[in-house]
């Protein structure tokens, strides 16, 4: 179905979609983790690889999807996540023991993996450039709302064993609403403009481009004639990702590396066990800060999609680090300093302005900027390196934050000491390493890195003078 018949908010909403399911399923294994392992009797090892699974898929995913969605369209590929979303939630909801939730939970991480590297690419090449950041903060904004619902999801069906079923499967199984209107979604989205120029499809590119800019003040025609300019440009397959393309690359994987090493998916994760570990809070506690702090990701991601086309990326970006820094930092040393009941406050206070610092740039931006830095026809494949990083890093802190808790007998500063370090190391790379992309146009962004390869290579291979 061609874009005319849809309104512009449709397709921008649900293609942000998969970002939605990202979050959700991210966050809402932390309140069924602690009544699944009751329920199958598991040990602690087997809940934590029941949690961690999810990332495993979430790596092959993220790694595979990006060569096929340069092959075959963004839009087949997110009806593929959205059946694997449904796929994972159902077999998550009903499944009987261990192997059947690793199972299904391996499944579910294949769809957020395609997803995460899916949607930023899809939402760049739909944007026009002056709202570029906005729409595709709107990624980001998903995820938060994601998390946020996982965790009301998690306190609604607490205690409720609804059916026969018992509560954990309903939070697992709620998943399935937002996969459904996904699948609807994707499969009347249209495909990337620029993706049908690559192939070919001139006249269908300019009829979603003409419908994606009736209400803006970009000619899509001219946008149209740039595309053309770039989609003809000599291609040298994979290998400009290590030829000319290769800074995107190395800025691509550093971003979502950091995104990750300053630590947001410990909060994400074991907020709750900080407080109950750290301070010695009830349980129920523990879990309604999770909620607040939940709440402070999602309104600061807000007022992220509405800064974003105001100010620079990398302005916003170094805000973002420098607010970490500090946050985390004071938050660490108050532990060091402090007895436990008079640090529990502050430390409460100190993560929700990191969550700030964090949610209004490190957040949206790193998936922003992914979609915009690559070439045009290894745009896919370049999404899923950096989609790939950012769940390696995932997966480092996630598997050792709670052993680094130990290390430092339950003091939060110990493994908060660790994230302010590359709080601050992700000052000084983007101060010297990140490019600024607002206002341009992706084909603008990629013509001067090509025109930088070849005065880079013509510098090379020019003669010494004497």
């Amino acid at each position: 179905m061609r874009a005319r018949h849809l309104s512009t908010f449709f397709i921008f909403f649900f293609g942000a979609l998969g970002g939605l399911l990202f979050g959700f399923d991210t966050g809402i294994i932390s309140g069924a983790s602690p009544l699944i392992e009751s329920n199958f009797n598991l040990g602690t090892e087997q809940t934590g690889f029941i949690v961690s699974s999810v990332l495993i898929g979430s790596s092959v995913g993220a790694l595979s999807i990006g060569s096929l969605s340069d092959r075959f369209g963004r839009k087949r590929l997110l009806v593929l996540a959205s059946i694997l979303f449904l796929i994972g939630s159902s077999l998550s909801m009903f499944a009987v023991g261990f192997i059947s939730m690793v199972i299904a939970r391996i499944i579910l991480g294949f769809a957020v993996g395609s997803a995460s590297a899916l949607t930023p690419a899809y939402l760049a090449e739909l944007a026009d450039a002056p709202h570029r950041g906005s729409l595709g903060t709107m990624f980001q904004l998903m995820i938060t709302l994601g998390i946020l619902l996982a965790y009301v999801s998690n306190l609604s069906f607490l205690h409720h064993n609804l059916l026969g079923l018992r509560d954990w499967r309903w939070m697992l199984g709620s998943a399935l609403i937002p996969a459904l209107l996904l699948f609807i979604g994707s499969i009347i989205l249209p495909e990337s403009p620029r993706y049908l120029v690559e192939k070919g499809n001139v006249d269908e590119a300019r009829d979603v481009l003409h419908e994606l800019r009736k209400n803006t003040d970009q000619d899509p025609d001219k946008e149209l004639a740039g595309i053309q300019e770039v989609a003809n440009q000599p291609r040298g397959g994979l290998k400009e990702l290590f030829t000319f393309a290769r800074p995107a690359v190395i800025v691509a994987i550093l971003l979502m590396l950091l995104q990750q090493l300053v630590g947001i998916n410990s909060v994400i994760y074991f907020l709750p066990q900080v407080f109950i570990k750290g301070f010695n809070f009830p349980e129920s506690n523990a879990i309604w800060i999770s909620v607040g702090i939940g709440i402070v990701n999602f309104v600061c991601t807000i007022l992220a999609y509405n800064i974003m086309d105001k100010f620079n990326r990398k302005t916003i970006l170094l805000f973002g680090s420098i607010v970490m820094s500090i946050s985390i930092g004071v938050l660490s040393v108050l532990n060091f300093t402090l007895n436990v009941q008079a640090a529990a406050v502050p430390t409460m206070i100190l993560i929700g302005f990191y969550i700030f610092g964090f949610a209004v740039s490190w957040g949206p931006i790193c998936w922003l900027m992914i979609g915009e830095i690559f070439p045009l026809n290894v745009r896919g494949v370049g999404n899923s390196i950096g989609s790939a990083a950012n769940w390696i890093g995932n997966f480092i802190v996630s598997q050792f934050f709670l052993e680094l808790l130990h290390m430092f007998n339950n003091n939060v500063g110990g493994p908060f000491a660790v994230f302010t370090f590359f709080a601050i190391v992700s000052i000084f790379f983007v101060i010297y390493m990140v490019p600024e992309t607002r206002g341009k146009s992706l084909e603008e962004i990629e013509m001067e890195m090509r025109q930088k390869a070849a005065l880079k290579a013509a510098a090379k291979n020019a003669p010494n003078a004497k």
